[in-house]
């Protein structure tokens, strides 16, 4: 009889592990195939959240999307989703763009420009957007240079009175610190393929070539700017040339005198051009905001429990712009 037991028990133990086995491999399985997938499934795009700034009609799902674009213009800035700080320009007016309850944008800028190429970015990506809804653009305290370079293009452009914009033009600086080399007994050796290789090489003065060479790249980039402005603003490219288009800041309202912006107001009287514009006098306003993001808490909890003390210096001091890269920028901004 003990026999006959220990003889089921062990049938018994050797199903249950028999079964255990496929179970487990079935799960591996499984587990190998996801693993598979993923690798060829695409990163799902990220999304921006919405805050409600302005409650539009219970009955109505239209919205008005209200997206940022602070500060300094340069892929070198971290994004709230996207790697730089374009990316997230180009991601906010995509999820705008493809949204069909959004009947239009509003674009409020506060910025001295920054990056040729992240202004043109971006500046794109708003034309893109102005193709298929009407996209206002608001400047708040600063939309200069390359500020004003994405401002161009909207389809309507609103300024308050006391609006810093304007500043057309581009900008390449370095430093000659040859004599402070010379001072320290310091010298600077060089190896270079060919003699335009190190022609902003701050231990030596610049040659005359060099110096016309340089000239000659702002210039073709400076029409650029002067083309898009002209082309956007109807403007002749000429007149602009010889008259406000000379790299000079100036008021919301100087700007309005000029025919560089549409219109003076408040950013209630842009989301109210947006609904105008989009057909949507119902609309809710909403504005775009990075989605939560665990590590990004973390991070803010852990630089809450720094213990470290920083300095901060004023931004006079501390040049933001990076050696032979041109920049849209208002020559105040440029140490």
């Amino acid at each position: 009889m003990a026999n006959r037991k220990l003889g089921c028990l062990s049938i018994f133990l050797f199903v249950a592990l028999c079964v255990s086995v496929l179970v487990n491999f079935g799960l591996a399985a499984t587990a190998f195939r996801r693993l598979g997938g993923m690798s060829r499934e695409e990163e799902p795009i990220p999304r921006f959240r919405e805050t409600i700034v302005q409650r539009g009609s219970r009955g109505s799902n239209d919205k008005i999307a209200v997206i940022m674009m602070r500060g300094l213009i340069s892929t070198s800035i971290p994004g709230g989703v996207g790697e730089s700080m374009v990316d997230d320009m180009r991601v906010a007016l995509e999820q705008a763009r493809d949204d069909d309850h959004v009947r239009g944008v509003v674009l409020e800028i506060d910025s001295p420009g920054g990056e040729v190429t992240a202004s043109d970015v971006i500046y794109n990506a708003v034309v893109r957007t102005r193709a298929k809804k009407p996209v206002i653009v608001y400047m708040d305290s600063l939309a200069a240079s390359g500020g004003y370079y994405v401002a161009c293009g909207g389809k309507f452009l609103m300024a308050n009175e006391t609006t810093i914009t304007g500043s057309i033009g581009v900008i390449i600086q370095t430093l000659n610190y040859e004599q402070l080399f010379n001072k320290i007994g310091l010298a600077s050796v060089v190896f270079k393929s060919g003699r335009f290789k190190d022609m902003l090489n701050g231990a030596r003065q610049i040659t005359p070539e060099e110096r016309a060479y340089v000239q000659n790249f702002v210039m073709k980039t400076y029409d650029k700017f002067l083309g898009v402005v002209a082309h956007e603003r109807n403007l002749p490219a000429d007149g602009l040339r010889n008259t406000i288009a000379d790299g000079r800041i100036m008021s919301g309202k100087d700007a309005l005198d000029s025919r560089l912006i549409d219109g003076l107001g408040l950013i209630e009287d842009a989301y109210g051009k947006a609904k105008q514009l989009g057909n949507a006098p119902e609309a809710t306003v909403v504005k775009y905001g990075p989605p939560f993001s665990v590590s990004r808490f973390l991070r803010a909890f852990g630089k809450a429990g720094d213990s470290k003390v920083e300095l901060t210096l004023p931004r006079q001091l501390l040049p933001q712009l990076e050696t032979g890269r041109a920049y849209f920028l208002p020559s105040f901004y440029a140490p």
